[in-house]
């Protein structure tokens, strides 16, 4: 017999509603996502590799200085803006939208990360990897060892041999950090809190039920949590000096 064949990934959920507390100053008069690395605001680079993975929908969220993000986006009629009166973290975001997002898996990204493509765009490998006979969340993961910018952290997942994953206990160090991209099922937020909860929620509810599983991202990654970082990750990419370019 022929196995189903899965609903094509076409959407995805920017999140772009945070405060970016440590890229301040350069965050007390535009959002994160609008503060440029080489010219290009950061969240035009997430836009980007959606867009090479095939994605055609887009819903982008916002609180703080959110009326710049609704200018930046004002002429992409592909553009779907979810603003929030009341900021409602990244899952609680997400819910908010469901009606944009549609009734198909759909990806999440946040805004305010860089990752450099491998030999094919992460997000075609994601879309391509979902399977919702046995998945209900997929997480691009990372390498923390290769992680660049200013990641500090001791990873978030392991994965089986299957690919399933599973989070990090307290005091362990594990080898793969969340990338800040996903794929998911709306159903996933059936019976999901009220008001602000984090993403955490829905990829605990996936790992509890045996249906959290990740895809080790094959390029670059980059962490740009303060101004230094994002200059040092300028430093790096405009010079050519990237892994991918070093091959």
């Amino acid at each position: 017999m022929t196995p189903p064949v899965s609903p094509a990934i076409t959407t995805a959920m920017i999140l772009a509603a945070g405060f970016g507390k440590r890229m301040r100053p350069l965050t007390e008069t535009r959002p994160k996502p609008l503060v440029e690395l080489c010219g290009s605001p950061l969240i035009d680079w997430t836009m980007a590799r959606l867009r090479a993975g095939g994605l055609t929908r887009f819903v982008v969220n916002s609180h703080y200085l959110g009326d710049q993000i609704a200018a930046h986006f004002k002429d992409q009629p592909d553009v779907t803006l979810s603003p929030e009166e009341v900021i409602l973290e990244t899952g609680g975001g997400v819910k908010k939208a469901l009606s944009a997002l549609g009734s198909a898996p759909f990806i999440t990204a946040n805004a305010d990360i860089v990752w450099l493509d491998g030999p094919t765009p992460a997000v075609a490998r994601m879309a391509k990897a979902f399977d919702p006979d046995i998945m209900d969340v997929l997480l691009l993961l990372h390498p923390v060892t290769t992680a660049a910018g200013d990641y500090t952290g001791v990873g978030d997942y392991t994965l089986d041999q299957m690919g399933v994953a599973a989070r990090r206990v307290e005091q362990a160090v594990v080898p793969y950090l969340y990338a800040g991209v996903s794929v998911m099922t709306p159903g996933m937020f059936e019976g999901a809190p009220e008001g602000s909860f984090s993403l955490n929620w829905v990829f605990d509810r996936a790992e509890q039920a045996g249906r959290l599983y990740g895809l080790v991202h094959d390029g670059e990654w980059y962490h740009i949590g303060t101004p230094q970082a994002l200059q040092e990750t300028q430093w790096v990419i405009a010079r050519g000096h990237t892994k991918s370019n070093t091959r």
